[in-house]
């Protein structure tokens, strides 16, 4: 199935476009969505799934295979996905990491290892419950779902699955993440109101948050938004300094009782 647009883009060199005979031109119709972003949309499977399925023959639209990428549909047209690409989907792990400090989330930087680097056999929890043996191809396609800077400790979420990722990082993402925050400083009670909601970050404001003392030096933190850095900086603009940030739940699923460095596959009986 192909869908290709030919015409003219301009006017040959030296010229001018004729004048259009009315005085309003008629708004461009919008484009249709291309399919991997259309299966998205739907919530099938990631982009990157879906051009996967798509070049392995596993989608059909409105009863026709489609194999090749970037072909654009109706937001009409009917989407239907071969059982093989269900089951593929069935394989892809989602892993819950400790990380400690010292580690980054992504890529290596300035000489830190990135904290995929722990999840190695001998660093599995002895307490993880999933009946999944671990394979190196667990490792294939793994990525952060999030990230937690350098200095920061916690849950920190692995995953094959775009639809996991999409729903912790997606732009539309209202996931809750939990923080337990190490503070010095003097918070008065105005602070603490604009903690929760009141303060902007690169020009943008920040959604309200749920922010309250644990004990006299810590704060916990809910917030539903990941901006970089965001509690240390949050904190830095009512005058506290962060000593201490550890994760300790993202949607449904707490650290518990995971030690640092370890891991633990995600239960199937688990969601965010």
């Amino acid at each position: 199935m192909r869908n290709r647009r030919f015409g003219l883009l301009g006017s040959p060199q030296g010229t001018k476009p004729p004048r259009a005979a009315s005085s309003a031109s008629p708004a461009p119709e919008p484009r249709e969505p291309r399919l991997a972003k259309r299966m998205s949309e739907l919530g099938l499977c990631s982009r990157r799934e879906a051009d996967e399925w798509i070049v392995n023959g596993w989608v059909k639209v409105d009863g026709q295979v489609v194999d090749t990428l970037g072909v654009r549909v109706s937001p009409a047209a009917r989407i239907e996905v071969d059982q093989a690409a269900r089951q593929h989907q069935g394989e892809l792990v989602t892993i819950l990491l400790h990380k400690p400090v010292g580690y980054v989330s992504g890529q290596a930087e300035d000489g830190y290892e990135p904290a995929v680097v722990l999840i190695r056999p001998e660093n599995r929890w002895a307490g993880d419950r999933s009946p999944l043996q671990f394979q190196p191809a667990h490792l294939r396609g793994l990525a952060p779902a999030g990230r937690l800077d350098i200095d920061s400790t916690g849950l920190l979420v692995f995953t094959q699955d775009g639809r996991v990722a999409k729903q912790l990082i997606g732009e539309n993402s209202s996931i809750e993440k939990e923080y337990l925050v190490r503070v010095e400083g003097t918070l008065t009670e105005p602070g603490m109101q604009r903690l929760r909601h009141g303060l902007t970050l690169d020009g943008v404001r920040l959604r309200p948050a749920q922010v309250g003392w644990r004990n006299a030096q810590q704060l916990r933190f809910v917030l539903r938004e990941g901006r970089k850095r965001q509690i240390r900086r949050m904190c830095e603009l009512v005058g506290l300094s962060v000593t201490g940030l550890k994760r300790v739940r993202s949607g449904k699923v707490p650290l518990g009782g995971l030690p640092p460095g370890q891991w633990r596959y995600l239960g199937h009986d688990e969601q965010f």
